[in-house]
C-alpha cells in the first residue's frame, strides 16, 4: 500500500494529506527522524518556558514528546481535519494543556507575536515541491506568516533536507527580513525516502532563523559537525559547504546499498569542523568480488609521510593492497600536511564514525584497523619556502619503509607528488662529536633514476674510444640524486645539470647534499632553449637525459612537459649526442594516446629506440640512439646487460651500496622492449 505522493505536486494538497492520515492510522510518520535522534538540537532553541507553535504537526509523536520532557506550552496545528481529530482523541486525557487546530501555516488566524517558536519538521518541504510561481508565492506567505505570528528574538525551527531551491529561498528570504540565519546538521537525524526506493537515510538539517526588529549586516552561521559554529561571510559559501555534506551522505549511502567491485574507487576528503582549507584525512574505498574466507571490512590507516608511495598513492597500488589485506571492502586512510596526529588510537578514534559510515550493510560487529606497524608515522618540516616558478614548497623528513629515513622536496601545488627524495643516514661530521644526519649519495629514492644511470653508463662503454672524459648533460636537477649517483658510481663523466629555477639549486645544495666542483656543475636555463644554444656551438654530449616534470596538470603527461617531445627539440638532441651518444627519457605518462604519439616521435627522431617499464611504477624509461652498435634487440640486450652490470659492480666498488645487485638483471632484460 502506496502511502507517499506519486507526484511532489500533491504533497501541498488536503485531499493528499486526509487520505494519508486515514490509510495510516494510529501509526505516527516520522519524516526526519524521532525525538531522541533530533532532542540535541531542539533543546538548544527550544526551551520549556516558550510558547511553542508547531506546524503540520501531522501525526508525529514530536509534540507528545516534548510535552512529556516539560514543554507544555504546545499549540499544535496542521491542513489535515482528519489527522487533528485522530491527535486530539490521543492526547485529550494524557495531555490536555496541549491544543490542537486544524488551520492552514499560510493563513493563521493567531494575532501578532502570539509565539516565541515556530516549530517545523518536514512542512516547508512538503510545501515547496518546485519553483513554479503559485508555489513560490505559497511559500512566501507561509514565511510571512512565521514572522508575523512570531515574537522579536524568537526563533523559525524547520527540520528540512534543504534540497538547494529551498535552501536558496531560506538564504535570500530570512536575512533580507531582519533574521539571523544559522544552519546546522542534524548528524544522528535521517530523512526516510519514498517507499519505492531505498530506505537508507538522507541528510537532515535544523535551520534556526531568529527575528530581530533591525539587524546591519547579514548573519549567516553554520555548523556541519560537532558544535563548532562557523560564520560564513557569503551565501553562496553556505550552499556549497551543504551541498557537499549531501553529496557525502549519497555517497555513503550508495556504499552501503551495494558493492563497488569492477569500478572505480571512491573518494572523500574529512574535514575537521574549524579547518576547511586543509583536509584532516582522504579516504579511498575499494571493493572487490566477496571471495570465500575473506573478512568483509576493514580500514587500512597509511602512516604519514608514505601517503605518495605507489601501494596507497595509486589506484593500481590500493588494489594490490586490498589484495593482500584480503577484505571484500577496503577503507584506505592517508593523512594530510599541515595537520598533527597525536597516535594512532587517537586517530582512530577520530575516524570512527566516518569509517563506519562507509560500512556495508550488515557490518555490526568492530570495523578492524589495519598499518604498517603501530605508530601514526612522523613527518617533520625542515623548511619551507617559495619558489617564483613553482610555489610555495617544504623540505620534510620522514620514516619510511623497514625505519628509513627519508628527506622529500613537495612542491605544495601537487601534493602527491614528491618532488626530489633522498635516504637519510647517521654519520659522524668533522667538527661535531654526535653522529649528524646526511644525505647517503648511494641511496636512490627514485628507481628510475638507476635505469637512467645504466644508459649514461652505456654511452660511457659506445664513446670510450673516442673521449677519455664522458661528458652528460641532465635536463632537470631537482634535489640532485640522479647528478650525485652519476657522478660517484661513474668516475669518468662530467655532467652539466640544466634547471630552469634557481631556488630548486639552492634547495639541492643545502639540504639534498648536493656538491658542485669541477665534475659537477648547474646552469639555470629552460631546457629547450640550453639545448637550441648548444647545438648552435656545435656541442655534444655523450648521454642526454631528460627528467624534468610539466607544471600543467591537466596534461595526461607528467614528465616531460609537452615542449620537451616537439620534434625541432628532440632534432636537437639527437644533434648534441652524435652517431654514438645515448639520448635518455623518463616518461610518466598516464595517457595511452599521448605515450603512443610520444613513442612515434621518438621513432622519427632516432633510428633505434627501446623502452623500459618499471614494475609498479608509473616511469619508463626510454634510451634512444643512432648508434650502428645497437642496430637489433641482440645488440641492445648485450650492451645493457654489460651496462647494468658495470654498474652494480662500480656502486659496490665506490662503496655507494653494500647490496649484491642494485638491479635485478633478469627483470630488467626481459622487460626491455625494442
Amino acid at each position: 500500500m502506496s502511502l507517499l505522493p506519486k507526484t511532489t505536486a500533491d504533497f501541498g494538497s488536503t485531499e493528499y494529506w486526509n487520505s494519508f492520515f486515514r490509510k495510516r492510522g494510529k501509526q505516527a510518520f516520522e519524516w526526519y527522524g524521532e525525538y531522541p535522534e533530533l532532542c540535541g538540537h531542539l533543546h538548544k532553541y527550544i526551551k520549556p518556558k516558550d510558547e511553542l507553535l508547531v506546524v503540520g504537526c501531522g501525526n508525529s509523536k514530536l509534540s507528545m514528546d516534548l510535552y512529556d520532557v516539560g514543554f507544555k506550552k504546545i499549540t499544535n496545528i496542521d491542513i489535515s481535519p482528519v489527522v487533528i481529530k485522530q491527535m486530539q482523541d490521543a492526547n485529550r486525557t494524557t495531555r490536555p494543556e496541549m491544543t490542537w487546530n486544524q488551520m492552514d501555516a499560510t493563513a493563521m488566524s493567531f494575532p501578532v507575536e502570539s509565539f516565541s517558536v515556530v516549530l517545523d519538521k518536514g512542512t516547508l518541504d512538503a510545501l515547496f515541491t518546485d519553483t513554479t510561481e503559485p508555489v513560490l508565492a505559497t511559500v512566501r506567505k507561509y514565511f510571512c506568516e512565521i514572522a508575523r505570528v512570531l515574537r522579536t528574538g524568537g526563533r523559525y525551527v524547520c527540520v528540512s533536507l534543504l534540497q538547494e531551491h529551498i535552501l536558496r529561498e531560506i538564504v535570500d528570504h530570512f536575512p533580507a527580513h531582519h533574521f539571523m540565519l544559522r544552519i546546522v546538521r542534524c548528524a544522528e537525524a535521517g530523512g526516510r525516502q519514498p517507499a519505492n526506493e531505498d530506505s537508507s537515510s538522507l541528510v537532515v538539517f535544523a535551520v534556526v532563523a531568529t527575528k530581530f526588529k533591525a539587524l546591519p549586516m547579514r548573519v549567516l552561521e553554520l555548523c556541519l559537525a560537532g558544535d563548532q559554529m562557523e560564520r560564513v561571510q557569503r551565501p553562496e559559501e553556505l550552499i556549497a559547504a551543504i551541498a557537499s555534506a549531501q553529496k557525502a551522505a549519497m555517497v555513503c549511502n550508495g556504499l552501503a546499498r551495494g558493492s563497488i567491485a569492477g569500478m572505480a574507487e571512491v573518494s572523500l576528503d574529512l574535514f575537521h569542523p574549524t579547518e576547511k582549507q586543509i583536509p584532516r584525512y582522504t579516504i579511498h574505498v575499494l571493493d572487490k568480488a566477496p571471495s570465500r574466507g575473506s573478512g568483509k571490512y576493514a580500514a587500512f590507516i597509511v602512516p604519514q609521510g608514505r601517503e605518495t608511495e605507489w601501494l596507497f598513492a595509486t589506484p593500481a597500488g590500493r588494489q594490490k593492497l586490498q589484495q593482500s589485506a584480503n577484505f571484500d571492502r577496503l577503507a584506505v586512510v592517508t593523512m594530510h600536511r599541515g595537520q598533527r596526529y597525536e597516535d594512532l588510537e587517537t586517530v582512530k578514534g577520530e575516524l570512527g564514525e566516518s569509517v563506519k559510515s562507509l560500512a556495508p550493510a550488515g557490518i555490526t560487529g568492530a570495523i578492524p584497523y589495519l598499518s604498517i606497524g603501530a605508530e601514526v608515522g612522523r613527518r617533520e618540516t625542515i623548511h619551507a619556502g617559495h619558489s617564483a616558478l613553482s610555489g610555495e614548497y617544504v623540505v620534510e623528513e620522514i620514516i619510511g619503509d623497514n625505519g628509513k629515513m627519508l628527506r622529500r622536496l613537495i612542491f605544495l601545488a601537487n601534493q602527491s607528488v614528491v618532488q626530489s627524495e633522498a635516504t637519510l643516514r647517521m654519520s659522524r661530521v668533522r667538527g661535531s662529536r654526535a653522529p649528524q644526519k646526511v644525505v647517503d649519495p648511494g641511496q636512490l629514492a627514485c628507481q628510475h633514476h638507476l635505469y637512467m644511470t645504466i644508459g649514461v653508463q652505456l654511452a660511457v662503454k659506445l664513446t670510450e674510444d673516442t673521449q677519455a672524459v664522458t661528458p652528460v648533460a641532465i635536463v632537470g636537477l631537482g634535489g640532485g640524486g640522479l647528478c650525485t649517483f652519476v657522478r660517484e658510481c661513474l668516475k669518468t663523466t662530467t655532467i652539466t645539470a640544466i634547471e630552469i629555477d634557481e631556488e630548486i639549486e639552492r634547495v639541492a645544495v643545502k639540504y639534498f647534499g648536493l656538491k658542485l666542483d669541477d665534475r659537477l656543475c648547474v646552469v639555470i636555463d629552460d631546457g629547450v632553449h640550453f639545448l637550441a644554444t648548444e647545438v648552435a656551438r656545435n656541442a655534444r654530449y655523450a648521454a642526454l637525459l631528460f627528467d624534468v616534470d610539466s607544471k600543467d596538470p591537466t596534461v595526461g603527461m607528467s614528465c616531460p612537459p609537452a615542449a620537451f617531445i616537439e620534434p625541432d627539440v628532440l632534432a636537437n638532441a639527437r644533434k648534441l649526442v652524435g652517431a654514438e651518444g645515448l639520448f635518455v627519457l623518463n616518461l610518466v605518462c598516464r595517457n595511452d594516446g599521448l605515450r603512443d604519439a610520444t613513442v612515434q616521435r621518438l621513432k622519427h627522431a632516432f633510428r633505434y629506440v627501446l623502452s623500459y617499464k618499471l614494475d609498479e611504477d608509473v616511469n619508463e624509461v626510454f634510451y634512444c640512439t643512432d648508434s650502428e652498435h645497437l642496430r637489433d634487440a641482440a645488440s641492445w640486450q648485450g650492451q645493457l646487460r654489460t651496462a647494468a652490470d658495470d654498474v652494480n659492480r662500480l656502486a659496490r666498488k665506490e662503496k655507494l651500496t653494500r647490496e649484491p645487485e642494485l638491479i635485478d638483471l633478469s627483470d630488467f632484460l626481459n622487460a626491455l622492449k625494442v
